[in-house]
């Protein structure tokens, strides 16, 4: 068993250990050209993405962060196990950098991979503060490669963060550029015939929703390393080399598949742990996940790697080539993705028998949230997520699954077609490989080695995540942060989080500061996440080894959806003595998240 020492003992240990990195980074207004636009935003040591920061796993790190921008700022670890009071999140970990101020960050290297770094103030983030983190581990790594490439992606708008939220709680889709056509009725009435898609369309008309509701932003440039796809970043390799690939979703809302034609890639590693590697053809990469995966070209040619939008509304593209200036053929986009009955599992009657996971049984629920002991099964009551201006609560009993002699089984509602655990079943997400191959799924991801003992947890919190699109409102248990007391853990205890999706949104939920152990089914081999995906209409699973005292934010890393209130504030109380007065005075500070 590989337990890594707990960061409360050794934030008691830091004042007696020699710092062997010490690096700079100012906050800067910066330029970001996309090849498409050029728009002013936010960068580090004047460019956005910032620098790569490169750390050694067992060393202590000192970064002095200098704030050049008129308004207060911070800056996330995202991923890196570390005490809570450098964590970087204001009003939670600490109040924040001042203009002008410079904020000094110090605190040990407990880990090795790849992880990123942000700022964790307003929508700095999507207006570009964002760079890379890559950790070279203590000892040998359990895979081979000659050479390693950062690919680090995000969704750059031509609009500001603080705009796009404005028009989105005006309008939710006034980003929408893929919805429903003339053309793409027709199309339905041929294969579906003409009483089915009229009664689909009155269903989800009705219903004030529509299908294209994939991604809540289109029209952006998809960005590798900073570079939009006519400036074609480019990584050069020597034919037979290994290569390894560190992808990094830094997107504010988008997320990406991923493919390389004419190259398998091994998945190595997720989230910055090693996995037992998996041979795919393409993988889908949330916002805020990371991947790392071996190529190995052989011939001497140029490869693309695409990063197709999951609603394909975009794209981000790169190179890999022999030498500068070589090019391959870029795929076309696509067919829109168009969402299906089965992604509305979160409305009461449907079946939730079909979700991700498997339903381990009632256990306390334990939550300051006020879900102790609820019975889920009937939630006709509740104002129930992303369904467009709709009074749910004129609902309850009602039966969904005859939704006026609908055929569901002509709108991929399970016959047929792909599957994945971690998609509703007959889902109009549910992934396929663009060539017929292999396409990753969770359930393909199995630890190296265990971090931690297989144990059985001590309590079950659920955290339903809700929210309305009409009025742009996203919230946890219908509670927006807020509004919403805390959730206390206990340091010590391993608790269990049930995430139940009730919107037709995916969400990437992120918990700082301590490992999120993903269940596939795998029991020891579970893989270690920092950001887990929840589909629409699913129901999964995480436990948490609750190592880590102080305070943490716990949210979903869609930009606009954490803003709007899909966030709590996690407290863990007991551990070390010495990290309680420090939270006291946090607490008092307040601030901004």
């Amino acid at each position: 068993m590989k337990i890594r020492l707990l960061t409360g003992l050794l934030t008691l240990l830091m004042p007696a250990m020699v710092m062997a990195g010490e690096y700079d980074l100012t906050v800067d207004r910066v330029k970001i050209d996309t090849g498409d636009f050029v728009k002013e935003g936010i960068g580090y040591n004047g460019a956005s993405p910032g620098p790569v920061m490169r750390f050694k796993e067992g060393e202590n790190v000192r970064i002095n962060v200098t704030n050049n921008l008129d308004e207060m700022t911070s800056i996330h670890w995202h991923g890196l196990i570390l005490p809570f009071n450098q964590d970087g999140v204001p009003g939670i970990s600490f109040p924040g950098i001042k203009p002008g101020e410079t904020f000094t960050y110090e605190f040990p290297i407990q880990q090795a991979g790849t992880y990123w770094f942000h700022s964790h103030s307003g929508f700095q983030e999507p207006d570009g503060a964002y760079g890379a983190i890559v950790i070279e581990p203590e000892g040998r790594e359990p895979f081979r490669y000659d050479r390693e490439y950062v690919v680090q992606l995000t969704d750059k708008h031509p609009h500001s963060g603080d705009r796009i939220m404005r028009n989105l709680k005006m309008m939710p889709d006034y980003y929408n550029r893929e919805q429903q056509t003339v053309g793409e009725f027709f199309s339905d009435v041929s294969k579906n015939g003409l009483m089915n898609t009229v009664s689909d369309r009155m269903a989800w008309g009705g219903m004030r929703m529509m299908k294209a509701d994939v991604e809540d932003i289109h029209g952006f440039t998809g960005l590798i390393n900073g570079k939009g796809p006519s400036q074609n970043w480019t990584g050069i390799f020597e034919p037979g080399e290994r290569i390894r690939l560190r992808f990094i979703n830094s997107s504010a809302m988008t997320y990406f598949d991923i493919r390389i034609p004419g190259l398998d890639m091994t998945v190595v590693q997720a989230d910055g742990n090693n996995v037992q590697p998996v041979s795919v053809d393409e993988f889908r990469i949330g916002v805020a996940e990371t991947y790392d995966v071996i190529v190995r070209p052989k011939d001497e040619q140029a490869y693309t790697i695409f990063a197709e939008s999951m609603g394909r509304s975009g794209y981000a593209r790169a190179t890999l080539a022999p030498e500068e200036g070589m090019e391959a053929a870029v795929p076309q986009l696509r067919e829109a993705a168009r969402l299906t009955m089965a992604d509305m599992g979160g409305m009461p009657g449907m079946d939730h028998g079909s979700m991700a996971g498997m339903d381990h049984g009632n256990m306390d629920m334990g939550s300051s949230e006020g879900v102790s002991g609820m019975d889920h099964s009937n939630m006709g009551s509740m104002d129930h997520s992303n369904m467009k201006g709709m009074d749910h609560s004129n609902m309850k009993g009602m039966d969904h699954s005859d939704m006026s002699g609908m055929d569901h089984g002509s709108m991929a509602m399970g016959k047929g077609g792909p599957s994945d655990p971690f998609y509703a079943k007959g889902s109009g997400l549910v992934p396929t490989a663009a060539n017929g191959g292999k396409f990753l799924s969770y359930a393909d991801l199995k630890a190296q080695d265990p971090l931690y003992e297989d144990r059985e947890p001590t309590r079950e919190i659920e955290l339903r995540l809700t929210g309305n699109m009409e009025r742009y409102t996203w919230s946890i248990n219908g509670v927006k942060y807020e509004d919403a007391d805390p959730i206390r853990l206990k340091y010590g205890e391993r608790v269990r989080f049930k995430f139940v999706n009730e919107t037709m949104m995916t969400h990437p939920m992120h918990l700082h500061g301590m490992w999120s152990i993903l269940d596939v089914g795998a029991d020891q081999w579970n893989p270690i996440k920092h950001t887990v995906s929840v589909q629409p209409g699913t129901t999964v699973y995480m436990e948490t080894e609750v190592d880590a005292p102080g305070q943490w934010a716990f949210h979903c890393h869609l930009s606009y959806h954490a803003a709007a209130g899909m966030f709590r504030k996690v407290i863990v109380e007991g551990g070390p003595e010495s990290t309680q007065a420090k939270t006291d005075v946090i607490a008092k500070d307040g601030g901004e998240v």
